[in-house]
């Protein structure tokens, strides 16, 4: 085929959606088997099973902790009431309960120190034991993973909520063990940030370093440099609004990472990376000309004015009033890549500025680049070079700088797992899950003694990153991993081990709507199913669904249906929207009830209403109508959608059969695709086949022909399998799945051969061999013998 100019305009797909069986119902799910003591991430000191013992959480169960440990209880009963349906009362006792649950601040193993605990399990009790509130909170980080995934449903599921027996004594081998987001190259909302506080708790991370200023944005108020706001954080890469945290909304986010025992680090990068600074006021620049706000992603052009002395007033005031409102030890002042400003002055800017950090009693952090200037007391120095040796860094070393790891081509949450990722850079290398895990902090770095070492950070770069979904799929799975290397002895940790431990982890995330990277290097356990919102959906069945009625019917739909479903009844499904909202839902259901409403809600039986379906009486229970209803709100993305039926109680029903989403626009990636017709495909020959795909399809596509699709939507995760259906006569040749280019990633290549004739028709399923998430344009590229191998391309289909 010819790619002449009219080969651009891409033929859209057919949206035909295929029927699939029951999604996943949280309301009366199953939990799964106790989970092993061991089996934890990141991996305990030592964890010790008691032999058929096990604790099963019963309905009149209660939280006793000791005084000064009431928040880790509420913390607690927390996550357990919404899933499990108990009262869980939380009081505070001066004794060991025998029952229930207890959280103590006395009796722990001494080995815990500061930040670890004692979790002994028996058949009556639950026992967490530490020496502090920080250490209690990670007990029962590790309490919450010992039961099943579906204890993080914020809905009531079905239990038992059984713990497996014996002891697990725990204790961190880092004390600093962190997790950095830039908030500069894009802004986030406080409530993004607090989610993320949220997720990484969950892994014993103590350190949350935001990254509060750079050339694309200033992101905290200073009043007395108020314009750094509010044009300083006016924009952001690629443009668009940005953003800014008040005074206020810091301290609340400082507060609430402190509730998850979480100290926040703030670093504002100088003397470079200070753009935006510039653009705020004119006279920190040496000409006193301000220039122009910046939305590209170099580096190293910006630099803070080191001869004027009005650059350190703004330091120093800078730093004091952050400093006032941060309650931990740590200011980090950034240093990296300053290639605008001359080694002298570096130096020179250095050794002015750290002292400000000691006046406003916080010790200095910096990139390793900081090992240039004097040392100041208990200084830290950030690594984050993609080699185990460093000028800088060893200068730092030999001033008595602590070393803290971010080695680039290891922990940078940024760089992509594979080149077919989505998001992300590829200037550090790839980082695959293995490859961020299997490095030992300890002896990382030549000519570094492990004594130096104050523990490992995972920095998340946003050049790439937008939107919570994008800070989620790029720190997990890789955040437990390098939260295992700060945690976890040496001694306890291996690869083989911790990537089925940590397979375990994706049902707990699927749960949370946690949006990961599905790692093939991982083999993920067995999980709800996310379905992809634009395939047929049909209504559970009653043994997952108490208190209704199943009827057989012979509707097109097919399948067992809920019949009878009273108001204030809930039917529950994990659903893929993709990154486009639906215009609308189409629900098939029958009913003799002359009002009500089925209401579509996101992620609670009280989420916002997307939809709104109308019930009247359809002149009987087995009297189908379909209804297409236009959606109210947006959805996209993975949510956890719930249908609500509200009416007359004892007067209306309804007896829902099946539920569809309808694209606005693109695609889904998982309904099946029509080859083009000759009038959208130049060079091709149409016929007209009675297959079960029916329309027109592109007959004998010779070697270097491509089909294009744009706007694909593959949502979140990625498919696991395309299926192709096509005729062929050759004796060779591949079809090659391509992202965005004929010359893009390839994500499947499905061999041809003969099927014995141009209208014989065979279908095959070819797992992916690379990753796709979110919107592409897909090319189907053919590979062959030119004038020997043509193929017959009638449809093909995407699957999860």
């Amino acid at each position: 085929m010819y790619r002449s100019p009219r080969n651009l305009l891409l033929a859209s797909a057919v949206a035909v959606a295929t029927a699939a069986g029951a999604a996943w119902l949280l309301v009366g799910s199953p939990a799964s088997a106790a989970v092993s003591l061991s089996d934890v991430v990141p991996a305990p000191v030592s964890a010790q099973p008691a032999a058929g013992v096990t604790y099963t959480l019963p309905s009149n169960a209660a939280i006793q902790t000791a005084a000064g440990a009431a928040d880790a209880g509420n913390y607690l009963a927390g996550i357990l009431r919404p899933s499990t349906g108990y009262a869980l009362p939380v009081s505070t006792t001066t004794g060991t309960p025998t029952s229930g649950i207890a959280l103590l601040l006395s009796g722990a193993d001494p080995s815990v120190g500061a930040e670890g605990y004692q979790l002994d399990v028996t058949a009556a009790a639950v026992t967490l034991r530490a020496q502090t509130a920080a250490g209690l909170f990670h007990g029962v980080q590790t309490l919450r993973q010992l039961l099943p995934a579906t204890v993080e449903a914020r809905t009531v599921q079905s239990g038992p909520w059984t713990v497996t027996g014996g002891r697990i004594v725990d204790y961190p081998r880092y004390a600093y063990r962190g997790a950095m987001l830039d908030v500069s190259r894009h802004f986030f909302a406080p409530d993004v940030v607090k989610r993320y506080i949220d997720e990484i708790a969950q892994y014993k991370i103590n350190i949350l370093h935001l990254h509060l200023s750079d050339d694309q944005g200033w992101r905290i108020v200073i009043d007395a440099w108020p314009q750094l706001a509010t044009v300083g954080g006016s924009t952001q890469v690629g443009g668009g609004a940005g953003g800014y945290y008040t005074k206020a909304q810091y301290s609340d986010l400082v507060t609430y990472a402190a509730s998850r025992q979480i100290t926040i680090v703030p670093e504002i990068d100088m003397p470079g990376h200070v753009n935006a600074a510039l653009a705020s006021y004119a006279q920190l620049n040496c000409n006193n000309t301000a220039p122009p706000l910046y939305t590209g992603t170099d580096v190293g052009f910006s630099s803070l004015c080191v001869s004027k002395e009005v650059t350190y007033t703004f330091v120093q005031q800078v730093l004091n009033e952050l400093a006032a409102i941060t309650p931990g030890p740590y200011l980090h002042v950034g240093g990296d890549e300053a290639a605008s400003t001359p080694a002298a002055d570096y130096t020179t800017f250095m050794n002015r500025v750290q002292p400000f950090v000691g006046a406003a009693g916080k010790t200095v952090i910096g990139w390793h680049q900081i090992g240039q200037a004097d040392h100041t007391a208990n200084r830290v120095a950030q690594y984050w070079g993609t080699s185990t040796s460093d000028a800088d860094l060893s200068a730092a070393v030999s001033k008595g700088d602590k070393i803290l790891l971010s080695p680039a081509n290891k922990a940078y949450l940024d760089m992509k797992y594979t080149n077919s990722t989505p998001l992300g850079q590829t200037w550090a290398g790839l980082i695959e899950v293995q490859t961020a895990y299997n490095w030992d902090p300890g002896a990382y770095l030549s000519g570094v003694p492990a004594s130096a070492i104050l523990g490992v950070e995972a920095p998340l770069w946003t050049e790439t990153i937008t939107k919570l979904a994008d800070i989620e799929f790029m720190a997990f799975p890789r955040l437990p991993a390098l939260a295992e290397l700060a945690w976890s002895p040496q001694s306890a940790r291996n690869w083989d081990t911790f990537k089925v431990r940590l397979g375990a982890q994706g049902p707990r995330w699927t749960v949370q709507g946690i949006s990961y990277y599905s790692s093939p290097q991982v083999p993920w356990g067995t999980q709800p199913t996310t379905r992809s919102a634009y395939t047929q959906i049909q209504a559970e069945s009653y043994s997952a669904q108490t208190g209704t009625q199943t009827e057989t019917t012979t509707d097109t739909g097919g399948g067992q249906n809920v019949g009878y479903i009273a108001p204030g009844d809930t039917l529950a499904y994990d659903l893929d929207f993709g990154a486009a909202s639906p215009a609308s839902v189409t629900t098939r259901l029958a009913s003799g009830a002359s009002s009500g409403t089925i209401q579509y809600r996101l992620d609670s039986t009280t989420g916002p209403i997307i939809a709104s379906v109308p019930v009247a009486s359809t002149g009987g229970w087995q009297t189908w109508t379909t209804s297409t209803t236009s959606l109210t709100g947006a959805a996209t993305g993975v949510h956890r959608v719930y249908l609500t039926f509200t009416g007359t109680a004892g007067t209306d029903f309804v007896n829902l059969n099946w539920l569809q989403f309808n694209a606005g626009g693109l695609p889904n990636a998982y309904s099946v695709r029509q080859a083009e017709s000759f009038s959208s495909q130049s060079g091709t020959q149409t016929e007209t086949t009675t297959d079960t795909g029916g329309g027109q399809n592109v007959g004998y596509i010779a070697p270097g022909d491509w089909l294009g699709y744009t706007n694909v939507d593959f949502g979140t995760p990625t498919a696991a399998s395309v299926t192709t259906r096509l005729a062929s006569g050759a004796s060779s040749g591949t079809i090659q799945y391509r992202l965005d280019s004929t010359t893009g990633p390839i994500i499947a290549s499905v061999p041809v051969a003969s099927t014995g004739g141009w209208q014989t028709w065979t279908t095959s399923t070819t797992n992916l061999t690379g990753a796709a998430t979110g919107v592409h344009t897909v090319f189907l590229t053919f590979t062959g013998t030119a004038g020997a191998d043509f193929v017959n391309l009638n449809w093909f289909q995407f699957n999860r």
